[in-house]
């Protein structure tokens, strides 16, 4: 039997952590009532278990309880603070801001507003990846209600300068979102301070459970709700909460935070060895600024192959994957690598390596080994 490939797709989907799984586990069929039924003792404790949840996520975003969402997972709390917020302020400003490499989760909602008369002003990055702040300040509008940019690119691991960004947002009178799901977790990360009004985070990014997210909603940004029904979430996200699955978020990003600046430095380490032997082989093009950059992050462009036939190797050992999960399945060449200017053929022999808590020294060897013998064969 074969064994199964080396996991390198971390930014698209961790393992739950057994400690997760265990702090989820008596809420399946043991402590099981809804969080919402609070005329009986079983739905009052699901009830305190959620809202001790929301105080633990809270304090780790420095931000007050009332202020945590409780979502999905990142797509519904993208959709939710952009289309929210633009319909909240209608009113005041038709114009909003996002930049070309972001992820389909706040692209396509952006467009479906310029859809809805919505003017749209989409950013490009700079070659490295990074935006600009004079940019942004350049296209700022009196009636700019929104600006959203997000964290950490989900594929080439460029952190973006989020507290100026914040700074031009305040100034202007904007509300800044951030998709910040491949960065909670990661780093320590205090929205408040660097003027983020809304923070969309997603569990399986850092650990914990798939199916459950947050958006982080500072006071005074009002939101039009986009799922109706129930009123639950203060009126701003109807719908019965998962109990497991809101414990185990708040327990996965407990757990993270706790090892982050270890396993920062750790996989930094392993993601510069890896980068260092793939030199090597020659032909490597780096994708994004070395720095600044998630430490578990490495995406390069490799010279002189077809994309399909090195990804149909890759696979044999290799958990490796050619952008996000979402392109993937769409089969389209990553929109972030054409942003940065590669060509489609460039983007489609393109490789994004995710380092996790599971990646040793030996894993990142025997990468570099495969990696070797595929190119051998390809060239």
């Amino acid at each position: 039997m074969a064994a199964a490939p080396i996991y390198l797709d971390h930014q698209a989907s961790t393992p739950c952590d057994p400690k997760v799984v265990a702090a989820m586990a008596p809420h399946w069929n043991e402590e099981f009532a809804n969080p919402s039924s609070r005329s009986h003792l079983p739905g009052l404790a699901a009830a305190g278990q959620v809202e001790q949840a929301r105080e633990v996520m809270a304090a780790s975003f420095g931000v007050p309880p009332e202020s945590m969402v409780f979502t999905s997972g990142a797509t519904e709390a993208n959709n939710l603070a952009i289309k929210g917020l633009c319909e909240a302020r209608m009113a005041r400003g038709r114009h909003l801001i996002t930049v070309a490499t972001e992820h389909r989760a706040v692209l396509d909602p952006c467009r479906y507003l310029e859809k809805m008369g919505f003017c749209l002003t989409v950013l490009p990055v700079e070659a490295d990846g990074l935006l600009d702040p004079a940019r942004l300040e350049a296209a700022l509008q009196p009636d700019t209600v929104l600006v959203s940019v997000m964290a950490a690119n989900n594929e080439i691991g460029v952190l973006q300068p989020l507290a100026a960004i914040g700074a031009l947002c305040r100034s202007h009178g904007a509300a800044f979102h951030c998709d910040a799901a491949q960065l909670v977790g990661h780093q320590q990360l205090k929205p408040l301070q660097l003027g983020i009004d809304l923070l969309s985070c997603s569990g399986h990014k850092f650990y914990g459970p798939k199916g459950c997210g947050a958006l982080v909603v500072a006071d005074g940004i009002e939101l039009a709700a986009q799922l109706h029904g129930g009123g639950q979430e203060g009126g701003r996200r109807s719908g019965s909460l998962s109990t497991p699955l809101v414990v185990g978020l708040a327990a996965a990003l407990q757990f993270a935070l706790f090892d982050a600046s270890e396993r920062e430095q750790r996989l930094g380490l392993l993601r510069d060895q890896l980068w260092r032997g793939l030199q090597q082989l020659g032909g490597m093009q780096l994708n994004g600024a070395l720095q600044p950059r998630l430490a578990h992050n490495l995406n390069i462009t490799v010279a002189g192959v077809n994309g399909t036939r090195l990804h149909s190797n890759l696979k044999k050992r290799l958990a490796v994957s050619g952008g996000s999960a979402c392109s993937s399945a769409t089969g389209e060449p990553s929109h972030v690598l054409l942003a940065l200017g590669r060509s489609r053929l460039e983007a489609a022999a393109s490789v994004r390596f995710g380092l996790g808590r599971s990646t040793t020294e030996t894993q990142i060897s025997a990468t570099l080994e495969w990696f070797s013998q595929v190119l051998a064969n390809l060239r």
